[in-house]
């Protein structure tokens, strides 16, 4: 029995008077929320089951509004039920751009994207109220941290000296200093793709943005352009990165840098969200028994490879990749396949 989907199917049913209707799950995700498609005289809606001593619907609802008020196709709000953590949205679809995406349709995808992201960066609406909590150091932290602790430690089982721990903060400090040092800006946070939609009209349709911040220029650009789900050819990517970067610069009241500090800025920005991702897929893992994301390490890893090759203050990483990591990581499943 699913407590919840009953409790969710009384209150559609007793407090907003729908009857006759199917209902099917739509998506879970990394989180506590589950997402089901509601069916009524053959049209749909979504409704998103967050449980309250698990997710605040608060900021999803505040954010989403924000987001609207800037340009950006997120979900309509028809009702609430905040007191049982119910959600009732327009359905966006359920094409993912990881679905449709591919070496023909990435140009055009790619800028319907980069269109709605400079539409957040730079849309400052007049009837903006909220303010994003800051991603500031300690949070920058907390987040690389995700890799030591459940990827290293709990993942590989491997236990750092205390030398080569103080070499690998000092590898942090360096990446949480150099998101610091951007341009900050309105950062969905998750803006990748899996949780953009391809619709037919205002293309895409954005989702699951409730942990947005105000955060370095560069976050969104990467999460989107070295996504964890599925990579290009460096050389596409930073074509596209220098397109996006042309839209930036005309825009005077960003304070945006020369070209190739702004690159750096991407590289190492990427570098901090990747370590982050490969710390929280071990963390689903192991924590929440969402073994799927394992698959999704190695390509993460290969971008962190990437970058520790341009950049010597990123020497010690590289050493931890490429003789701690590589030796015993399946390059397929994300699982180890030897001991250490």
């Amino acid at each position: 029995m699913d407590e919840r989907l009953n409790n969710l199917k009384k209150w559609l049913e007793t407090e907003q008077g729908v009857i006759n209707y199917d209902i099917e799950l739509a998506s879970g995700d990394a989180s506590f929320r589950r997402y089901f498609r509601l069916i009524v005289d053959g049209k749909t809606t979504i409704l998103m089951d967050a449980p309250p001593e698990h997710e605040d619907c608060v900021p999803y609802l505040n954010v989403a509004q924000a987001f609207r008020n800037r340009g950006l196709h997120v979900p309509q709000v028809h009702a609430t039920n905040l007191k049982d953590g119910f959600l009732w949205l327009s359905d966006l679809g359920d094409q993912q751009y990881a679905d449709v995406l591919n070496s023909e349709t990435a140009d055009s995808l790619y800028r319907d994207a980069l269109d709605a992201l400079f539409k957040l960066q730079t849309n400052k609406a007049d009837t903006d109220e909220l303010v994003l909590p800051e991603y500031d150091h300690a949070l920058l932290w907390r987040e690389m941290m995700l890799f030591e602790d459940w990827f290293l430690g709990k993942h590989l089982g491997q236990s750092l000296s205390e030398k080569e721990t103080q070499q690998l903060h000092t590898v942090f400090e360096f990446l949480a200093q150099s998101a610091l040092s951007q341009t900050q800006v309105w950062v969905h946070r998750d803006y990748h793709s899996r949780n953009l939609m391809a619709v037919n009209a205002d293309n895409p349709g954005v989702l699951d943005f409730q942990d947005a911040v105000n955060g370095p220029i560069t976050y969104d650009l990467v999460s989107l352009l070295r996504d964890c789900y599925v990579a290009w050819p460096l050389e596409r990517v930073e074509a596209w990165v220098a397109k996006y970067y042309d839209l930036l610069i005309s825009q005077d009241e960003l304070k945006i840098p020369e070209y190739d500090i702004f690159l750096r800025w991407f590289d190492l920005m990427g570098v901090q969200r990747h370590l982050k991702a490969i710390g929280i897929f071990s963390r689903l893992n192991y924590r929440d028994g969402k073994p799927g994301y394992l698959a999704d390490i190695p390509r993460t890893l290969n971008y962190v490879q990437w970058v520790c090759e341009k950049y010597p203050e990123l020497s010690f990483l590289k050493t931890i990749v490429m003789e701690k990591i590589v030796p015993v990581l399946d390059p397929e499943s994300g699982r180890v396949v030897q001991g250490i």
